[in-house]
C-alpha cells in the first residue's frame, strides 16, 4: 500500500526515523551488524553494553539456550552471555565510524559500571565520541557481581545514585533500563526519575531455565556440565513487557517517555507496545530469529495499519489503549455470554469437548456420529478455551447473551452429602474493599 504516514518519533529532543531500534545485544555487537541493520531500514541502535577494561569479559560456551514449542520454534531464548567483550576502543571507534555515515541514526550508548566513577568514566567517553543518548544498564540478569546489573535495579538507592552521577557529567538524554525481576517496576523508575533519568526502557530479559537436561541433569545451556538461572527472552515474555509499560506509563508522577521491548517480532507486537505507551521499540530475539529483515514488515505493517484508519503520525498512537485498561473491579459482570460455533466449518477433531471436560464448564456434548459438538448454553462459562484449541481460525466465537439469560451452577456430585457439611456461616460485617 502506498501512504504518506509519518513513522518518525521524537525521544527525549532525538528524532528517530522510525520507532524501531535495535536493543542492547548481541544484534548490536559492531560497526559492521549496526551498519547492515540501519540498511535494512532500523533507525538507531542501543548498542551492546560497554565494558571499561578493567575486567575482563569472556563469555561462556555455549552462550545460549532456546525453547522450542510444537511447530514453534524460539518462543523463548535463554543466554548468559555477558556485556561486551570487545575493547572499549574499539567499541568507540565503531562509535565513529556509525555517526559519520549514518549521521541520522542516533546511537545510544548501553553502559554498565560497579561503581560511580566507572559509570561516570563509561558516560562520559560514550559522549565524547558520538553517542546521541544513554542507556544505563541496571537489569542484565546474570551478572554475579553486587552492584553491578539487575542487583543494581533491585537496590533503588544505588540505581537513584549512579543515575545522578551521570547525569552530572552528561549533556545528553539518560535512559534507565529497568530489571524485570522485580514485582512493581514504578518503584526503581521513579528511584531514575529522581536521580535525573530522562526516560525509561524495560524489559530486560526474565530470569529463568529453559530446561534440564534428562541424561545428564544440567540446566540449559550446558556450559560443561554446569547451568545457572539466566536471562530469557523472546515471544513468552512479551505479556510480562507489556504490563510492566502499561503501569509505568499509567504513572502520572513518573511522567517519562517509555521505550518498549520484550517479544517483538511483528509489527503488531510494536504496535501493541506503542498503544500501551512506548514511543519507541527494542528488538533482538525476533532478529536472532529472522535477521535484520523484520524491519522492513515493520515498517510495512504499521504504515499500512495507519493508513487504512487515517492516522498521519505515529506518535498519535502513542498510550491509545490506556484508557480502556482498568482493574478487574471495572468489569462489567451484568453482562454474560457463551461460546458460538459455527458447525458449517467444523472439521470434527473433537478437541473442543476434550478440553471442556477436562477444563472448562464439561458444557459440550459430543455427537458422535455426526463428530460434532453440542453446545450447553447454559453450562458455558465463557472461557473461550475451546476456541483456543480449535484448529480452524474463527470457527468459535464469544456470543453475548440477553440480560435475563442465567448460567447453571456446577453440580454438586452428590446432594446427600450436603446435609453432612461441617460449615459456620461467616456473618460479621466488614470493608467492601481487601484490607488487613
Amino acid at each position: 500500500m502506498t501512504n504518506n504516514v509519518d513513522l518518525s518519533i521524537d525521544f527525549c529532543g532525538v528524532k528517530f526515523k522510525n520507532p524501531f531500534l535495535l536493543s542492547s545485544s548481541p544484534v548490536s555487537n559492531s560497526a559492521e551488524m549496526v551498519a547492515r541493520s540501519f540498511d535494512a531500514g532500523w533507525s538507531g541502535v542501543v548498542f551492546k553494553t560497554l565494558n571499561s577494561d578493567r575486567l575482563p569479559i569472556i563469555h561462556p560456551s555455549p552462550r545460549m539456550h532456546c525453547i522450542h514449542y510444537g511447530a514453534k520454534q524460539e518462543i523463548a531464548v535463554q543466554n548468559v552471555e555477558m556485556i561486551s567483550d570487545r575493547p572499549l576502543k574499539d567499541n568507540l571507534a565503531d562509535f565513529l565510524y556509525l555517526k559519520k555515515r549514518y549521521p541520522d541514526h542516533p546511537i545510544i550508548a548501553s553502559i554498565m559500571g560497579f561503581f560511580a566513577d566507572e559509570w561516570v568514566y563509561l558516560a562520559k567517553v560514550a559522549e565524547d565520541n558520538g553517542a546521541d543518548m544513554l542507556e544505563l544498564n541496571y537489569s542484565c540478569p546474570h551478572m554475579c557481581i553486587e552492584g553491578a546489573g539487575h542487583k543494581v535495579g533491585q537496590a533503588f538507592q544505588l540505581l537513584e545514585g549512579f543515575t545522578a552521577a551521570v547525569k552530572e557529567v552528561v549533556s545528553i538524554p539518560v535512559i534507565a533500563k529497568m530489571t524485570p525481576n522485580i514485582t512493581d517496576m514504578n518503584e526503581p523508575a521513579m528511584y531514575a526519575k529522581n536521580g535525573g533519568a530522562d526516560a525509561i526502557s524495560a524489559i530486560n530479559t526474565v530470569r529463568g531455565i529453559s530446561g534440564i537436561g534428562l541424561d545428564d541433569f544440567v540446566p540449559t545451556p550446558n556450559v560443561f556440565g554446569k547451568g545457572a538461572i539466566s536471562g530469557t527472552s523472546g515471544p513468552a515474555v512479551k505479556p510480562i513487557g507489556l504490563n510492566f509499560i502499561a503501569s509505568m506509563a499509567q504513572n502520572e508522577q513518573l511522567g517519562l517517555p517509555l521505550s518498549g521491548i520484550g517479544g517483538i517480532e511483528t509489527w503488531i507486537d510494536a504496535l501493541e507496545f506503542m498503544l500501551v505507551g512506548a514511543s519507541t521499540i527494542q528488538v533482538t530475539t525476533g532478529i536472532l530469529h529472522y535477521g535484520y529483515r523484520i524491519v522492513e514488515d515493520m515498517i510495512e505493517g504499521l504504515s499500512d495499519f495507519m493508513a487504512e484508519r487515517g492516522i498521519d503520525r505515529v506518535s498519535n498512537l502513542v498510550g491509545k489503549a490506556l484508557a480502556n485498561l482498568h482493574e478487574t473491579e471495572a468489569f462489567d459482570i451484568e453482562r454474560q455470554g457463551i461460546t458460538h460455533y459455527d458447525l458449517d466449518r467444523c472439521i470434527g477433531c473433537g478437541q473442543c469437548y476434550i478440553v471442556c471436560q477436562d477444563g472448562a464448564g464439561q458444557a459440550i456434548e459430543w455427537d458422535a456420529q455426526n463428530r460434532r459438538p453440542n453446545l450447553i448454553e447454559d453450562k458455558c462459562l465463557s472461557c473461550m478455551i475451546c476456541s483456543f484449541v480449535c484448529p480452524v481460525p474463527q470457527l468459535i466465537t464469544f456470543k453475548e447473551m440477553p440480560t435475563e439469560w442465567n448460567r447453571q451452577e456446577t453440580a454438586v456430585m452428590d446432594k446427600n452429602l450436603e446435609k453432612d457439611v461441617k460449615l459456620e456461616p461467616f456473618t460479621k460485617e466488614g470493608p467492601n474493599e481487601c484490607v488487613i
